[in-house]
């Protein structure tokens, strides 16, 4: 038996033709969805890049418990349990994160790994002299603005679609394959950095999406409210509508080399993204510093499993990035540990053909804003009750930041906390956070998405915001949430209990 997990980054679900996409060309996806089936309630978990790939990995929520960080000691690998069961696994990536402080322990759970240098600010190509970047570079100061000098200077290297870093990446895992297909139980895991901004796609792919436009350059929309004028935002979305059709078509040579070595007989696929992105919507660009509306927090997933033969099928269970540790070790023959929370797919597939649901309600969310939850209807944005975001900790033995130690000031106060259920008996220290994400302050949001699924108008209805504080109390029990969580968002952990209802889900 082998595996192939294609994950992408911030590929926005609603934008897929399978999904109802209209205005991208992207004739691989189409292809994939009649190939397997597609999940139509997926949604995000522990919010950005790497909490979300800690999820991948481990089968459970971590974003109450700590912000981006690197795999803790104490966490369950799903690559390392492979490979103690006699299972290969490979990664090969140009997500570069992987490689900074805050990833640094990710890669080697993988019994190899290959990495593609170049995606966004990532510190590859040196050049010292300043007179060399163009004007328009020099857009932001700071972090942002080492990013986008340092993209530039990237880019440089880049001019031809084989030496784009995409490409590469796609290269190097369909060598793989060509390699080890005739060999048994491997991983392989491809993932592309691809469509996250900034939205850099050869011309070949640009010429797919024609339009006039004489504005300065603009493919990198940063974190914040629309300020542009609708002919600049016009001409970004056509962008990332670029890079997403390259994105379908590396997607392709994959599903070319299943065909031609015959592996959709004994080789599970999954193609999936870590979130989505906003590209206007909600007049926001990005994700992280806004509420995670459905185009970030409701992301596209297609399953092939050889074992079952589906193809060309739908599932509307409630079904997220915790699920996929337990999916691949099942597909192995390997048990998943107790302390992982996420369900096989299988069992979401299995709950499906029976008319039932496989469970109640998700929860998702980035760590020191809104926590969120939803059953397939309602969806629920919880905010913190204090002005001062308080109390928020960081629970960790792993302390980095997404690029950066801990500073000596953050762990000067830092204490031992007791073990957590998933820690293995391993105290943590407990170290006071602080949140750079504003979304909270825009309050608690509840948004029906049968009534109003564009999530344009905010809910209020008591009797469901009741019903919905009641699932995420529950929720929040079962990740072992730490108790200043409740007490920062205003809720009782043990609520007085209701009757059931019904959510018509989808």
């Amino acid at each position: 038996m082998k595996a192939i997990l294609v994950m992408f980054d911030s590929l926005n679900r609603h934008m897929l033709p399978p999904y109802g996409g209209k205005d991208i060309h992207a004739p691989n996806f189409s292809r994939l969805a009649e190939q397997s089936v597609t999940f139509d309630n997926h949604w995000v978990g522990s919010m950005p890049c790497m909490p979300a790939r800690r999820d991948l990995l481990t089968g459970r929520h971590h974003f109450l418990h700590r912000s981006w960080g690197p795999l803790e000691p104490f966490d369950d690998s799903m690559p390392a349990m492979l490979r103690e069961n006699g299972v290969y696994s490979h990664l090969v990536s140009d997500h570069y994160h992987y490689w900074e402080a805050g990833g640094s322990t990710y890669h080697g759970q993988y019994t190899t790994w290959d990495n593609v240098r170049g995606q966004e600010g990532d510190p590859w190509k040196g050049v010292v002299a300043e007179q060399s970047i163009p004007e328009h570079v020099h857009r932001y100061e700071g972090y942002r603005g080492r990013l986008f000098r340092q993209d530039w200077i990237n880019r440089q290297s880049m001019r031809t679609e084989d030496s784009h870093s995409q490409t590469k990446t796609f290269a190097r895992g369909l060598e793989f394959i060509r390699t080890n297909h005739a060999e048994d139980n491997w991983l392989l895991q491809i993932e592309a950095f691809d469509p996250h901004e900034p939205f850099f796609a050869p011309q070949a792919y640009r010429d797919l999406y024609p339009h006039d436009y004489e504005g300065k350059p603009f493919d990198w929309p940063n974190y914040a409210q629309v300020q542009e004028t609708r002919q600049e935002a016009e001409h970004c979305r056509y962008e990332y509508s670029a890079l997403l059709s390259m994105c379908d078509a590396s997607l392709g040579k994959v599903m070319d080399a299943m065909d031609e070595y015959g592996l959709w007989k004994d080789t599970l696929l999954i193609v999936t993204t870590d979130h989505g992105l906003l590209l206007g919507e909600h007049d926001w660009w990005g994700k992280s510093m806004m509420p995670f509306y459905n185009e970030i927090a409701r992301t596209p997933l297609f399953l092939w499993d050889p074992r079952s033969g589906s193809r060309g099928a739908r599932c509307g269970q409630l079904t997220q990035m915790i699920d996929l540790a337990p999916t691949i070790l099942d597909f192995f023959g390997v048990a998943a540990t107790k302390d992982m929370t996420g369900i096989p797919l299988t069992d979401a597939l299995r709950a499906e053909a029976e008319g039932r649901r496989s469970r109640e309600a998700v929860m998702f969310g980035i760590h020191g804003a809104h926590v969120n939850c939803t059953d397939g209807r309602y969806v629920y944005m919880r905010a913190p009750v204090r002005a001062d975001n308080s109390p928020l900790y960081n629970y960790t033995l792993m302390p980095a930041h997404m690029a950066s130690l801990f500073s000596v000031e953050e762990l000067s106060g830092m204490e031992l906390s007791e073990p957590w259920t998933f820690t293995k008996g391993l105290r943590t220290l407990r170290i006071k956070a602080d949140s750079f994400v504003p979304a909270h302050r825009m309050g608690t949001l509840l948004y029906d998405l049968d009534t109003d699924p564009m999530q344009s108008q905010t809910l209020n209805d008591e009797a469901a915001e009741e019903r919905m504080k009641l699932l995420l109390v529950k929720l929040m029990e079962a990740s072992a949430a730490p108790q200043e969580q409740y007490e920062r968002l205003g809720l009782d952990k043990e609520p007085p209990r209701t009757q059931p209802y019904a959510s018509s889900g989808e």
